[in-house]
């Protein structure tokens, strides 16, 4: 089971999960610093990202973990707050541009290619002052930092993403406010801070295009979430199209406007609209796009970038009650299958990541696809010899190869989800998904490998599994 030549094999981190520092070398606060120091339980025991996996300092320990791995490809986030403090380039800190400058030439020096987050979830404070994601004004500094982060790494860095999963963050910090901000704003939040990302995406990667790419020559795109879902009793009629639906909420609500036509899907459109006047409502809770933001967003990705973990059932609810937020707006009931494995909110559904990938090749044109996040967390208290958990990743192997030599899904990079243990954002440490175990209780935070690093370091030596598919 050899996968194509030239087939890269990655890891990936991002800035708050696991550099730490949070306030080192004039390091701006990110709302996540804001969050977390807040209290009240909203993280898994009052944890914080404060040092997390010390990365800020521990650097060269990571890079022996990536070497160990053999990575060819390493994922990693910039943090904005470092970079720019206060989000804006009125000042830059030069230490933060030096961190991340070592980074990037110590990969390249040892034969890693760097794919690099612009924004994972950790925005500066002071933008969430003036709005946040809520407010159109952050569309202009984030292009603006994105201009910044071209110029100054991009002459080394070819691989970019703009933001990380914009559809879930819209959805957890604005709509439901489990994230930060931290303040629901059922049935509207969702989609404004959502129709943001999608324009501040959109705008930087024009100013790549017209300002940058001629000379850097780079790819920029963003990564988007994705479930599969199946229909909960696959006979019903009502329930096949409520499984549709749920895949136009979550994954194609990005991907349409970006990649097909600049606009979200019909389904979305029509059953926003049509919620919103049962409501009362005098127009849609759903923005649109102007016919001049359509043509700027249509077309602004050069590979699609996904990020797949699990799939769900899906069951019609009708919205009798005209609640408020989005899957009601959908009309999904979302389910699981008793007989599918649970790790935390990760149901191990392996073959999904299959059926996922040849959905995005039917319905996008057969995109060069990158998988930049899948994996499988492991709960308290944890053994180094995770040869269950290696078994999943094993399964997810096949699957990839099947769509790569079956359904000629013409999938170029996967990227395991995470490097190393660290801080999973509400979960706190709890849900460890590291290729690497680190000892949170230890200052000197080891890094050890997981049975499953030294397997996943020996299908990426051989390029591929054992035996046949």
């Amino acid at each position: 089971m050899a996968f194509p030549a030239g087939f890269g094999w990655g890891a990936a981190t991002a800035a708050y999960q696991v550099e730490g520092g949070w306030d080192a070398d004039g390091k701006g606060p990110s709302v996540w610093d804001t969050f977390t120091h807040q209290g009240g339980e909203r993280v898994f025991k009052n944890q914080t990202g404060d040092v997390a996996c010390g990365s800020y300092t521990l650097w060269e320990e990571d890079l022996k973990c990536i070497k160990q791995l053999g990575l060819t490809h390493y994922r990693f986030s910039l943090s904005w707050s470092r970079l720019l403090p206060d989000g804006t380039t009125g000042f830059i800190n030069q230490k933060g541009i030096d961190y991340y400058n070592k980074i990037i030439d110590d990969l390249l020096t040892n034969g890693v290619t760097p794919i690099v987050t612009l924004y994972h979830f950790d925005l500066p404070q002071a933008l969430e002052d003036q709005g946040g994601w809520l407010s159109e004004a952050t569309i202009e500094s984030f292009d603006k930092y994105a201009r910044f982060c071209f110029s100054t790494f991009g002459d080394r860095v070819k691989q970019w993403i703009t933001i990380n999963e914009p559809n879930i963050y819209a959805m957890l910090g604005y709509e439901l406010g489990i994230f930060p901000p931290g303040v629901p704003h059922s049935g509207t939040g969702g989609y404004q801070a959502a129709h943001n990302m999608i324009k501040a995406h959109a705008r930087s990667w024009h100013s790549y295009d017209s300002l940058f790419r001629k000379d850097q020559k780079g790819m920029v795109s963003l990564s988007i979430f994705a479930g599969w879902a199946e229909p909960a009793d696959p006979n019903s009629v009502s329930d096949q199209e409520a499984a549709k639906r749920a895949i136009s909420f979550c994954l194609d609500f990005i991907a349409k406007p970006i990649f097909i036509d600049g606009d979200y899907p019909e389904v979305v459109k029509s059953q926003v609209a049509s919620m919103s006047k049962k409501q009362g409502y005098p127009s849609s809770r759903l923005p649109e796009f102007t016919e001049e933001e359509k043509r700027m967003i249509k077309g602004t990705a050069d590979f699609f970038a996904v990020q797949y973990y699990t799939t769900r059932l899906v069951k019609y609810q009708e919205n009798k009650k005209g609640e408020l937020g989005i899957l009601q707006d959908a009309e999904t009931e979302i389910l699981t299958d008793p007989s599918w494995i649970s790790l935390d909110w990760v149901y191990v559904v392996p073959w999904g990541i299959r059926k996922l990938l040849k959905y995005i090749k039917d319905t996008y044109n057969n995109p060069v696809i990158y998988i930049t996040e899948n994996g499988f967390p492991q709960l308290d208290p944890v053994s180094l010899d995770d040869t269950q958990r290696w078994e999943y990743f094993r399964q997810t192997f096949q699957e990839l190869f099947k769509a790569i030599q079956l359904d000629k899904v013409n999938l170029k990079v996967y990227c395991a989800w995470s490097l190393l243990d660290n801080f999973e954002w509400d979960r706190g440490y709890s849900s460890r998904f590291g290729l690497f175990h680190v000892d949170f209780e230890d200052p000197a935070r080891p890094r050890v490998p997981y049975t499953s690093a030294k397997e996943y370091a020996k299908i990426i030596q051989k390029n591929g599994l054992e035996g046949d598919a």
